[in-house]
């Protein structure tokens, strides 16, 4: 299995807890912080609706 390429996103500052995100076919997030370093893996149409959804109310969760 071909190891992941991870790109911190552009809001983590040094040092934070951070997203990771990778993929073409499918996209692949992970947290800096999560000690078991877990992978959650969509779509790329319901990560497209997922940031979608984030940029609409930034403040949800």
């Amino acid at each position: 299995m071909t190891p992941h390429l991870w790109q911190k996103s552009s809001y983590c500052s040094e040092g934070d807890s951070c997203i990771h995100v990778t993929g073409t076919g499918s996209i692949h997030l992970t947290e800096s912080s999560d000690p078991t370093e877990s992978i959650l893996t969509a779509t790329p149409a319901t990560f497209r609706t997922l940031l979608q959804t984030l940029k609409k109310d930034p403040n949800r969760g």
